[in-house]
């Protein structure tokens, strides 16, 4: 096992990190930017090394920065953590070549997984289903128009290096394409300096499921569950559950036999999570996320097991020492992503917390980094807390949710907290009819 490893990321996921590993011993190093000098998983690790200033490019994205505080204090090996460099296959090489564990999945994967044309052609290879689309990068509008005559209107342009809804655009018309085409490009080259794009037909309605994975070194990899995250506002991810209440019991089977199936073939280590669109009763592959997940938490209520302990352990070249028999799925179990917006425009809200009290009970967890007297830094992401239910079933967790809203406490600031209570009271949250799509067209749009 590791002696000591560092923990190359912030808030909530760090702090996350950090306790797996006083669980298995293993001493932390926490590297932080100057904003973070006061963060809570700063306070709690054993060392901690401020490797640049506020800004993330010239810390949190500092490789050399991060490489010389693990060489300075001796770690063997780096959690990289949720964003940031977590997928980021350079950096994991970087690691390797200085005698340093990566925790995480092979370098191939990354590399494989974070090229969403090849992730596309892999998982056309091992059998997964796919959205019909363009056969790899599209260069210029007069192919562009050849593909949407071929896959049929509406269509998706799509930044090949891309994730989060960067450099992605929705073609109604034909007579959009030019505008769109060039927009998606710009945009993508100003994310991701790559400006490639592909096209995917755009399905209308679809649900967001996605499969967890876990593979160790001896060629075990098994799948725990699915989870459903279609509440999203601008592609990004508000409220997730497990299991998703779209899915018959045929259908889950399905979908996560084949997708440990999948991992399988790829000889696939450590965690991942296979991302899908679902609709009509089919499933479309769109990616596979090489890294822990914002919403691990909702996987390890339902199947009681530490994902992030089991993580380091593989890293360290421990065997599962379970089979897929051995999984089983106790409940439901529903995240609120708790971020500091305005729960109406949605702006940030960074400042001073002067008050925070935690929300408690059977069921109920919270992951977060805040404290009274904490001051949100106004340049990284604004999630702020994850708020967890587990219940015996949907409903008893979205009444344990509700509650532990009621109690909940995070002030002045605004949050979206006032956002979620209102969503847990919604007849299409209660029954479960929505997609991806119905927060902003539906719920938002009618306020």
């Amino acid at each position: 096992m590791f002696s000591k490893i560092l923990i190359a990321n912030r808030g909530d996921i760090a702090l996350r990190i950090l306790r797996a590993c006083k669980e298995l011993e293993i001493k932390t190093v926490a590297v932080h930017s100057t904003a973070d000098n006061e963060a809570m998983h700063v306070r709690l690790a054993d060392e901690s090394v401020c490797i640049g200033p506020a800004h993330s490019s010239k810390s949190y994205l500092n490789i050399p920065s991060i490489i010389t505080a693990a060489q300075l204090v001796g770690a063997d090996a780096i959690h990289p953590g949720v964003g940031f460099l977590s997928e980021n296959s350079s950096f994991a090489e970087i690691v390797k070549a200085h005698d340093i564990k990566f925790i995480g999945p092979k370098i191939k994967h990354l590399k494989d997984m974070g090229d969403k044309i090849k992730a596309k052609e892999i998982a056309k290879k091992i059998g997964l289903p796919l959205v019909p689309g363009s056969k790899g990068v599209v260069k210029d509008i007069q192919n562009a128009k050849k593909e949407i005559q071929r896959i049929g209107l509406p269509i998706l342009i799509k930044a090949s290096a891309g994730g989060g809804g960067k450099g992605m655009k929705i073609v109604q018309s034909i007579d959009e394409i030019e505008i769109a085409f060039t927009s998606a490009k710009n945009e993508a080259r100003a994310a991701f300096g790559n400006d490639e794009v592909y096209i995917e037909k755009y399905l209308s309605n679809p649900r967001h499921i996605e499969v967890q994975i876990i593979g160790d070194t001896f060629g075990n990899v098994f799948h725990l569950g699915e989870r459903e995250c279609s509440i999203q506002r601008n592609h990004q991810k508000l409220i997730e559950e497990a299991p998703s209440p779209a899915l018959t019991k045929d259908e889950r089977e399905y979908i996560c036999n084949l997708s440990a199936s999948a991992a399988r073939d790829m000889q696939y280590e450590s965690l991942g999570t296979i991302e899908f669109l679902y609709e009509d009763g089919k499933f479309y592959f769109i990616e596979m996320n090489t890294r822990l997940q914002v919403e691990h938490p909702i996987t390890e209520a339902i199947t009681g097991k530490d994902i992030v302990k089991e993580q380091i352990k593989i890293a360290a070249n421990h065997k599962l020492e379970w089979k897929q028999k051995d999984i089983k799925f106790f409940g439901h179990a529903i995240e609120c992503r708790i971020n500091a917006e305005d729960p109406k425009t949605f702006m940030p809200s960074p400042g001073k917390i002067n008050q925070f009290h935690s929300a408690g009970g059977l069921g109920i967890r919270i992951d977060s980094g805040i404290y009274s007297g904490y001051n949100i830094p106004p340049y990284y992401d604004s999630l702020i807390a994850k708020l967890i239910a587990h219940g015996n079933n949907r409903k008893d967790c979205i009444l344990k949710l509700k509650q532990a809203i009621k109690e909940m406490v995070i002030e002045p600031i605004p949050s979206t907290l006032e956002l979620h209570e209102n969503l847990l009271e919604n007849p299409d949250i209660i029954n479960g009819n929505f997609d991806i799509k119905w927060l902003e067209q539906t719920y938002l749009n009618g306020k």
